[in-house]
């Protein structure tokens, strides 16, 4: 998954993984930054924020979107499984200046729960890197204070060519499905729209991959 002071690690080191690998490099990418950047102005239309809002961005990467919003609102955890996101994700931090960011280290398959409970919770492209969303839906529920929202952007359902073969996640996602799932975990007032699109004119099978936005509220 890849996917805010300095929070300790919550389960120990491991091996390095692609997305660490890509950390240094991630924000170079301008079609990277304009998604983010989309994705912030689509959840402040439709989710009312203020600087008292406790915001946790799952699945973070380097914190463009959690960037993007952090004017907006009060405190942003920003959260990921890897360590060179992370450390990216520090610096960046660091030469900003905001007092409301923090890093956390958390990949919900294996770790506990965190404690905190959050007004908002916002997830850009991670979902279909975990195989269990049904599960992580749950505990994104649980750690949603009353009223909250939830807003996941991500890939609808795709011919495979998005990542290529030997992927082993999710080929997108089914808007109904997946509201399907959120409903189970809770959620009501569930609703999807069309955010941005990603171009991949190489592509040898689809080349246009909209994203969307679903809200859903606790």
């Amino acid at each position: 998954m890849s996917g805010a002071s300095e929070a300790p690690a919550s389960s120990p080191p491991t091996a390095a993984t692609p997305f660490d690998e890509r950390a240094a490099t991630w924000d170079a990418d301008p079609a990277k930054v304009a998604r983010a950047l989309a994705v912030a102005a689509a959840i402040r239309s439709r989710v009312p924020t203020d600087r008292a809002m406790r915001v946790l961005e799952y699945g973070c990467g380097t914190g463009l979107l959690g960037f993007a919003l952090q004017p907006h609102c009060g405190c942003i955890t920003l959260a990921d499984s890897s360590s060179g996101m992370l450390a990216t994700l520090q610096g960046k931090i660091a030469a900003s200046g905001a007092s409301n960011l923090q890093a956390l280290q958390l990949d919900l398959v294996s770790d506990p729960l965190p404690t905190e409970r959050y007004d908002l919770i916002c997830s850009l492209m991670t979902f279909h890197h975990i195989a269990d969303t049904a599960r992580l839906l749950r505990d994104l529920y649980t750690l949603l204070d009353s009223p909250g929202h939830l807003c996941v952007a991500d890939l609808d359902a795709e011919d495979g060519s998005f990542h290529g073969p030997g992927f082993t996640g999710h080929q997108g996602f089914a808007r109904a499905a997946l509201a399907g799932e959120a409903q189970e975990a809770g959620f009501h007032d569930i609703g999807f729209s069309t955010v941005f699109h990603i171009s991949k004119p190489d592509s040898a099978g689809q080349t246009d991959f909209p994203i969307f936005l679903m809200v859903a509220r606790k």
